[in-house]
C-alpha cells in the first residue's frame, strides 16, 4: 500500500541516523545504513530499478524512462544523516493541526515552547498543520524531508505510466552534515545530465550560489619560563594567537554579515603558553574576493612571523567553491527548476547559500547541481519544523521538474 509524504517522513525521522564528525570511517556512524536499507527495501518494492547500496552507504535507484524520445536524464539526491548539533536519537514526530498563531508546548515536563516571539517565521503557516519534534531532539527534516518528497515523487510516476518521462536516477548519501556527503559519490555510476539537491528550506527557496571555502590551522610555538621572571623572555602562545585574530578586520565576522558578505571565522583557539593552535574559516561568494582573504590570513601570520620569527606556522586549505560558475553555462537546469515552480503554486526565493552544499561539490565534479527546497525551519535544533503543505509543494516540484523536461527536449 502507498504511503503519502508524511507518513513517510515521520517513519524515517523515528530512524537515528546522527552523524559523527570525529570518525574516520564512511559512513562516520554505521546506523545511517538502518534508515538506507530500509529505504532499499521500499524502493524494490515500490519496483524502482537499478537499487544499489554500497559499502559506504551511497544508495542509488533508477525510475525508467517510459519514452521513446531523447529525453535527459535527471537526477535527485539528499542526505540520510542529520546534525551533530542536537540529538538525533528516540525522535518523536507529532503533527499539530491547523497551527492557530499561539506558543507550541512541544515538551509539558521541560517546558520547551516553539514560540513565534521566538522564531516569528511560525506565522507565515498559521491555518497549516505543521510536524515537530518532542523538543529533546531535532526533528530531521534536514535532510530526511528530502528523501521523502523525492521518493514520493518516484511513486507518482510508477502510479501513472501515462504520464511520459525520461530516465530519472535518485541517491542518498551519508555525511553531508559533516561536509563528506560527496567524498565517495560516484558521479560515472549515477551517470545524470544534472540534478537537484533537496535539502534547502523554507517553501520556494532554490539556491544555485554558495560560499567558496577554505579551513585556516595555524600552528603557534610559545616560549614559557617562569612568570616572575618573564620580561623580555616570555613569549605567549595564546597572546599571540589573540594578537592574529585581532589582525583581521573586525567588522567581517558572522555575527556582522548578511547576504553576499564574506567573513572570517574564528572556530577555536586552544592551548598553553608554550604552544597553541588557533583554527578558522574563510568564506565569500565572490572568488577574487575569497583569495584576497585568503591573501589578508597570509599576509598577517607573515607580519607575526616577523614580530615574533619563525612561531606561527599556517595551514591554509581549500574546501569548495562556488557552484555558480559550473550552473550558469547550464541556465537551463535553473529555468526548469523556476518554471516548475511557478506552475505547482510556489514563488520562487532565489537566494545564496551561506555556507555549502553536496551540490557544490558535485557541481564540481561534473554533475549541475542546484539546491530545491524541502520546507522546514529551524534545522539543526530542538525548535525544528516543517509545514505540511510545504511537503507537498516540494514533492510537486520534483514532479513537475521531471514532467517539463520530459515536454520540452
Amino acid at each position: 500500500m502507498n504511503i503519502n509524504v508524511v507518513d513517510r517522513f515521520i517513519k524515517y525521522a523515528k530512524i537515528d541516523t546522527q552523524s559523527d564528525e570525529n570518525s574516520d570511517q564512511t559512513p562516520s556512524t554505521l546506523k545511517q545504513f538502518n534508515l538506507a536499507k530500509e529505504i532499499e527495501r521500499e524502493l524494490i518494492e515500490m519496483g524502482m530499478t537499478d537499487v544499489s547500496l554500497d559499502n559506504n552507504c551511497y544508495l542509488m535507484a533508477t525510475l525508467p524512462a517510459n519514452s521513446d524520445t531523447n529525453i535527459p536524464t535527471i537526477g535527485f539526491i539528499a542526505h540520510l544523516d542529520t546534525s551533530p548539533d542536537m540529538s538525533g536519537e528516540n525522535v518523536r514526530p507529532r503533527i499539530v493541526e491547523q497551527y492557530d498563531g499561539e506558543d507550541i508546548l512541544l515538551n509539558e515536563e521541560l517546558n520547551i515552547v516553539l514560540s513565534p516571539n521566538d522564531f516569528p517565521e511560525l506565522l507565515d503557516y498559521v491555518g497549516e498543520d505543521l510536524i515537530v519534534s518532542d523538543g529533546t531532539t531535532l526533528l530531521g527534516a534536514d535532510d530526511k524531508a528530502g528523501i521523502a518528497e523525492i521518493i514520493t515523487a518516484m511513486q507518482y510516476f510508477l502510479d501513472h505510466p501515462e504520464i511520459k518521462h525520461g530516465k530519472v536516477r535518485i541517491a542518498f548519501t551519508p555525511d553531508e552534515e559533516i561536509g563528506r556527503g560527496a567524498d565517495k559519490f560516484d558521479v560515472q555510476k549515477f551517470d545524470a545530465d544534472w540534478g537537484y539537491t533537496v535539502d534547502g528550506g523554507e517553501v520556494g527557496e532554490f539556491e544555485y550560489e554558495n560560499f567558496n571555502a577554505a579551513s585556516a590551522k595555524v600552528v603557534i610555538r610559545g616560549r614559557n619560563v617562569h612568570p616572575g621572571y618573564a620580561k623580555n623572555k616570555m613569549i605567549n602562545a595564546l597572546c599571540v594567537g589573540n594578537e592574529l585574530i585581532n589582525m583581521l578586520p573586525a567588522n567581517e565576522r558572522p555575527e556582522f554579515t548578511e547576504g553576499y558578505e564574506g567573513f572570517f571565522h574564528i572556530t577555536s583557539l586552544n592551548g598553553t603558553v608554550e604552544e597553541a593552535e588557533l583554527s578558522l574559516i574563510i568564506r565569500d561568494h565572490d572568488r577574487q574576493m575569497f583569495e584576497r582573504r585568503k591573501k589578508i590570513l597570509q599576509e598577517a601570520v607573515n607580519f607575526m612571523n616577523e614580530r615574533y620569527p619563525n612561531r606561527l606556522q599556517l595551514e591554509l586549505r581549500d574546501q569548495y567553491y562556488n557552484m555558480r560558475e559550473k550552473i550558469e553555462p547550464v541556465n537551463h537546469v535553473i529555468d526548469y527548476a523556476l518554471r516548475a515552480m511557478r506552475e505547482v503554486g510556489v514563488t520562487p526565493k532565489v537566494k545564496p547559500i551561506r555556507g555549502g552544499t553536496d551540490g557544490a561539490r558535485l557541481s564540481f565534479m561534473g554533475l549541475p547541481c542546484p539546491n530545491i527546497f524541502t520546507g522546514g525551519l529551524n534545522f539543526h535544533s530542538r525548535y525544528e519544523f516543517i509545514p505540511v503543505r510545504s511537503m507537498e509543494k516540494a514533492t510537486q516540484v520534483i514532479e513537475k521538474i521531471v514532467e517539463i523536461v520530459a515536454k520540452e527536449e
